[in-house]
């Protein structure tokens, strides 16, 4: 599995199983399909309810721990000093594993200093229970407050991101501050599959749209990870790190863009 190199210094594979909105059997059943294929990137959130399914097919897996990574997140509401501690230690008792290698703070919260929240987050690595630390939903002033008082290095920022709803900007300062961006929702919540641009692409490549849209945020730089549930889906998304788009084709997809945001909850504040 190719990987990019964190800020902190340690590898993230560039393809993950996205696993928001599986819980229960479907949940462990794709872990464990996923790992069969050779996925070694996990990401989850405490907020999905569903670390515990997937603690429990990593530990029947019997994968070794080095061989994972492990991203989980730190939810909203739950950003004082002591829930983050707590909500850590939960997550790594659900998960069945003595470390994550990546936490991020789920969405900001104006009403939390992010001082106190990365203090938390630099106590969890100072105590090697966290390797890296990063966020997720977080604008450029965001990005740029979170910098001016951490501590640690800020590896990751987690956005969606896909051909409908592509964020330059926010990808051009991430790469300045070598943040790297993780794309979630990278098909687009299915709507990838319905463009006929990205559809005429893929039938000279002999693959689908989604494979495509897969392919165009990797050669962007980002890792992707797509939810997936079933076989067919779970080794279709694996194959995408094999695909070569040229500048053109790259242009082509950039266009589609329309900006309309298809996760967009009400406590959050986009800045676009």
């Amino acid at each position: 599995m190719k990987t990019l190199t964190l800020k902190s210094g340690y590898e993230i594979p560039v393809l993950g199983l996205g696993t928001w909105n599986l819980t229960g059997r479907e949940c462990y059943n794709a872990v464990m399909t996923a790992l069969e294929a050779g996925y070694t990137h996990i990401d989850t959130g405490s907020a999905y309810e569903n670390e515990n399914d997937i603690g429990q097919a990593l530990r029947d897996s019997g994968i070794n721990r080095s061989k994972l990574f492990l991203t989980t997140k730190a939810w909203y509401q739950k950003l004082n000093f002591r829930d983050v501690i707590d909500q850590c230690s939960i997550s790594l008792d659900k998960l069945r594993t003595e470390y994550l290698d990546l936490l991020l703070i789920h969405w900001p919260n104006k009403f939390i200093p992010i001082s106190e929240t990365l203090k938390a987050f630099e106590k969890l690595v100072e105590e090697k229970r966290v390797r890296s630390i990063g966020v997720s939903n977080f604008s450029i002033r965001h990005l740029q407050e979170a910098l001016k008082v951490s501590g640690l290095p800020i590896c990751n920022n987690q956005v969606e991101f896909h051909p409908f709803f592509y964020q330059p900007k926010l990808l051009h300062f991430c790469k300045e501050q070598q943040i790297i961006i993780t794309a979630y929702s990278p098909l687009g919540h299915g709507k990838v599959f319905k463009s006929e641009a990205l559809r005429e692409i893929g039938k000279k490549k002999e693959c689908s749209p989604g494979q495509i849209a897969l392919a165009w945020a990797l050669q962007k730089g980002t890792v992707v990870i797509p939810k997936a549930s079933t076989e067919e889906h779970i080794y279709a998304n694996l194959e995408a790190i094999s695909i070569s788009l040229s500048p053109e084709e790259m242009s082509l997809i950039d266009a589609l863009s329309d900006q309309k945001r298809l996760s967009a909850p009400s406590w959050n504040e986009f800045e676009d």
